[in-house]
C-alpha cells in the first residue's frame, strides 16, 4: 500500500486496514512509525534448515550436538530470523522431526519465532544426500510410507532430495539424480493424495525435468547442473512456466562473510545467475529460499539479502518482496493469512525505514517486527 496507513490489529488478527489516515477515537493504542516507514508483510522463507548451524561444517556439528541441545540451537536460529522480519519459514530437513517440537513451542509462544512449516527429515535414498537425518528410504511401498509417516506426524510439506547435493561426502554428485521419474511420482501422488505439497531437491538437469513432470509443486535450488556444468535449457524453462511449477531460487548471502564455494563451483555462478534471470523473464513463478543455515554466509536472518540479489536479476524491488510474501504463501499454502496486510490475515508485519519501491536495500533497515501482533523488536 502507499501513502498513510493505519492497521487495526486486535490479538493475532489484523482486522482492518484504514488508508485515509485518521486515527481510532476509542482509545485504541497507536504506535506511530514515522512519516518514512514502511508497512510489509512479514517474509516468508520457503527454504531454511533450523538444524544447521551456518558455521564452517554444518554436517559434522550436526552429528556432534544431542537432540535436546540441537533444539536450543533452533530456538535460537528461528529468532534470529523472526528478528530480520522474516515470521515463516519452511523447514525442509531436520533430525527425527525435531522441528515438529519447535513448531509446538512457538505455536504457543509465536512471538518466540517464526510459524514453522517442517518437512521432517527428507526423503533420501541409502547413503543419499543427507542421509544422516534419518530419512533414507527406496522402494515404491516404502516411499508411500514415508510419505504416510510425516503427514501423520504432522508435517506440512514432503521433502525429497531428486538429485545428490553438495553437503554430504561419498553421496551421488549433485548432477545426477537419485530417484527415477517413477519413484517421484509415487511420491507426489501419495502427498497430493493426504493433501501436502512436494518440495524437490534438484540441482541436476534430469532430475529437475523429472520432478517436474511428476508434478512436484516446488523445485529446490534449480541449479541446472550436468557433469559439464550448468546447462541452459530454454524448452525446460518453458514447461516449468507452462506447468505452474515454484521454483524456489537459493538466494540471499550476508556480505560481512567471505563467500567459499566449493571447488568448481565458482565457475558456475555466472551461468546459474543467467539461468535464474531466464526463469523470472519466462514468467516461472519465483520464491526464495536462503538455504540458511548450510554455511557462514547462509545465518538464519539472511533472507532479506536476497531482495537485492533479485533485484541483479532484473526483478524490480515490489516484484522481489511479492516473491518473499503474497507469492510464498501460496507456494507454502498459507494464502490469505500470511503475505499480506489486509483484513482477516495474521498480525505478521515487518517495518522498514526507506522507499522499498525504488530502493530494495530499505527491506534492511528494520524498524520494528510484529508477530501475531505482538511487537518483538
Amino acid at each position: 500500500m502507499s501513502g498513510p496507513a493505519t492497521v487495526h490489529v486486535a490479538g493475532d488478527r489484523i482486522v482492518g486496514v484504514d488508508r485515509t489516515g485518521a486515527l481510532p477515537t476509542d482509545g485504541t493504542e497507536v504506535i506511530d512509525m514515522g512519516p518514512s516507514a514502511c508497512l510489509l508483510p512479514g517474509l516468508i522463507d520457503t527454504h531454511v534448515h533450523l538444524a544447521f548451524d551456518a558455521g564452517p561444517d554444518p554436517v559434522t556439528s550436526l552429528a556432534a550436538t544431542s537432540d535436546s541441545a540441537l533444539v536450543a540451537h533452533m530456538r535460537a536460529a528461528a529468532r534470529s530470523a523472526l528478528l530480520a522480519g522474516v515470521t515463516t519459514v519452511r523447514d525442509l530437513g531436520d533430525r527425527d522431526y525435531l522441528s515438529l517440537a519447535l513448531k509446538a513451542e512457538l505455536t504457543q509462544h509465536p512471538e518466540r519465532g517464526p510459524e514453522i512449516l517442517a518437512a521432517g527429515p527428507p526423503l533420501t535414498t541409502p547413503g543419499g544426500h543427507c542421509h544422516f537425518l534419518g530419512g533414507e528410504v527406496e522402494g515404491a511401498d516404502s516411499l508411500r510410507a514415508a510419505v504416510r509417516e510425516h503427514h501423520a506426524r504432522g508435517c506440512a510439506v514432503i521433502k525429497i532430495m531428486a538429485s545428490g547435493g553438495h553437503m554430504t561426502p561419498d553421496s551421488v554428485p549433485a548432477h545426477d539424480s537419485q530417484y527415477d521419474l517413477d519413484d517421484l511420482r509415487v511420491v507426489v501422488d501419495e502427498a497430493h493424495r493426504l493433501g501436502l505439497p512436494v518440495a524437490a531437491h534438484a540441482h541436476g538437469l534430469r532430475a529437475i525435468k523429472d520432478a517436474a513432470e511428476a508434478g512436484v509443486d516446488s523445485l529446490e535450488h534449480v541449479s541446472f547442473l550436468t557433469a559439464d556444468g550448468v546447462a541452459s535449457d530454454a524448452e525446460l524453462v518453458d514447461t516449468l512456466v507452462r506447468k505452474g511449477t515454484f521454483v524456489s531460487l537459493t538466494l540471499g548471502l550476508d556480505p560481512s562473510v567471505a563467500l567459499q564455494l566449493p571447488e568448481g563451483m565458482a565457475a558456475q555462478v555466472d551461468a546459474l545467475l543467467d539461468t535464474y534471470r531466464h526463469l523470472h523473464k519466462a514468467g516461472a513463478h519465483v520464491v526464495v529460499g536462503s538455504d540458511a543455515g548450510v554455511a557462514p554466509w547462509k545465518p538464519h536472518n539472511v533472507l532479506p539479502y536476497g531482495v537485492a540479489d533479485l533485484a541483479q536479476l532484473g526483478v524490480s524491488p515490489l516484484a522481489a518482496l511479492t516473491s518473499m510474501t503474497s507469492l510464498a504463501a501460496r507456494l507454502c499454502r498459507v494464502e490469505g493469512r500470511k503475505g499480506r496486510i489486509a483484513a482477516d490475515a495474521d498480525a505478521d508485519i515487518l517495518v522498514v525505514d526507506g522507499d522499498v519501491a525504488h530502493d530494495p536495500a530499505a527491506v534492511l533497515n528494520v524498524q520494528a517486527v510484529f508477530r501475531a501482533g505482538v511487537r518483538v523488536r
